[in-house]
């Protein structure tokens, strides 16, 4: 099944560089020198591809990394803009990224969660990384960023996306803001806030009757077609540079520990990029001499209605099977997540572990972050406090121990999930006598 999938990848990419044009090691896209394949390490010149086509696996971005004192990086950093471009050094984007017209997001709030730790009878220091202040509300802002510079560098002239939501609403805002043309696709059925937001930047949205799977297999036809020519899909021919804006994640939590690796990292799973990212920017981190070599745990966190990586970990299967997602955590349910195999390898090696919780414990575990810590935070937020409590309560993750939990998205935009359980504590006359009779005087 693995095999089948990535023959298709490989024909897709070829159709990708047939339709454009063949890559060019002259653009300009900072210390990436080359496109490095995950399986086979065959590598290939920066271009619009996305996998292997010796062995069919996907590819990465492969970089000349800064060499020399780690401490002058450091303070090269830390006198950065407060977004992500603070961090150009290590992304693939021209060194004058931060002077072109982009969405800036980042530097987000690392919230030390105190309450929350009660709650949950964590010890050791709990913290969220709370990426619902990004332009768009939402963690894609970051990955956007980095496709659309090399949509730039490659001479594309749309921006486009398949989407569970929030990657339409920041490929929208994104192309907006930058004087791109967007056209992006997502399933039919999303939360209205999600549709909304990606049609009121003026871009084309486009809903496709099915699941976000039924939209995927879509666009990879539409990018192989001459109808797909001078389309940049972020998540597609661009992904390689795309994935790497989660990179970012890793160094603003270690930045903001002040140069420490936390111990448990709880990261909600779609696709699994994130995950697979923020692994890959920790151990740049590490290589790179700005923190200490130790070892850290990462926890992935999935809906039970879409789990499929979260099966195959408990099962002791390298290979995910794919899975009809029916859950509310719509931005999660990816029933055949491409990072699967990646995450299942990163969570073993890491002495972590990948666990799942149904919807109400979801709307709990939204809730109860609120509830806590004022941070509302979307399904995708559920789900990985859910899994955190989970973890938790099953002896798994080590309440003793600094970790940090990523809320991914901002509530506002999955209203649906909490509205039947949230609303007014009372509705009274406005009269004192009645606000007594209520009991809420107290």
């Amino acid at each position: 099944m693995r095999k089948m999938r990535r023959e298709g990848l490989a024909i897709m990419a070829a159709q990708t560089v047939a339709n454009h044009t063949d890559p060019d090691t002259s653009v300009d896209l900072g210390p990436a020198v080359a496109l490095s394949c995950r399986e086979c390490g065959t590598r290939f010149a920066l271009g619009p591809i996305f996998a292997c086509q010796e062995c069919f696996g996907p590819l990465e971005v492969a970089y000349d990394l800064p060499a020399g004192d780690p401490e002058e990086l450091r303070k090269r950093i830390e006198a950065g803009p407060a977004n992500i471009w603070r961090y150009a050094p290590l992304l693939p984007v021209p060194a004058d990224v931060a002077g072109k017209p982009n969405l800036n997001p980042g530097w987000t709030q690392l919230v030390k969660a105190d309450n929350l730790a009660r709650e949950l009878g964590v010890t050791g220091e709990l913290y969220i990384k709370d990426d619902s202040g990004n332009p768009t509300h939402s963690f894609k802002d970051r990955v956007v960023a980095q496709a659309i510079e090399a949509a730039r560098a490659f001479g594309f002239t749309t921006l486009s996306c398949s989407s569970t939501g929030n990657l339409a609403g920041a490929v929208g805002a994104a192309a907006a803001r930058a004087g791109f043309r967007s056209c992006v696709f997502i399933p039919h059925d999303l939360e209205q806030g999600k549709v909304v937001m990606a049609a009121v930047y003026g871009g084309d949205l486009v809903g496709i009757e099915g699941s976000y799977d039924d939209v995927n297999r879509f666009c990879s036809e539409l990018i192989g077609d001459p109808l797909g020519e001078g389309w940049g899909f972020v998540n597609v021919n661009l992904r390689p540079y795309y994935a790497e804006g989660s990179k970012t994640l890793a160094y603003e939590i270690c930045e903001q520990l002040g140069w420490r690796l936390p111990d448990q990292l709880v990261i909600p799973i779609a696709s699994g990029s994130q995950l697979t990212k923020i692994d890959k920017g920790l151990q740049e981190l590490i290589k790179l001499g700005l923190v200490e070599d130790r070892p850290y745990k990462i926890f992935g966190a999935q809906a039970e209605g879409c789990s499929p990586v979260s099966v195959a970990f408990k099962e002791g299967r390298d290979v995910v099977k794919p899975q009809k997602p029916n859950t509310i955590a719509k931005s999660l349910a990816i029933g055949n997540p491409a990072d699967g195999p990646y995450v299942l390898d990163i969570a073993r090696r890491t002495g972590g572990a990948v666990e799942d919780v149904n919807d109400e414990q979801v709307v709990d575990a939204i809730k109860l972050l609120a509830r806590t810590e004022g941070i509302f935070g979307e399904t995708a937020g559920g789900v990985t406090v859910g899994v955190t409590r989970k973890l938790i309560e099953n002896g798994v993750l080590d309440p003793t121990l600094t970790t940090v939990v990523l809320n991914t998205g901002d509530g506002l935009k999955t209203l649906d999930a909490v509205a039947p359980t949230s609303g007014p504590t009372a509705v009274i006359r406005p009269s004192l006598d009645a606000f007594r009779s209520a009991g809420l005087a107290g």
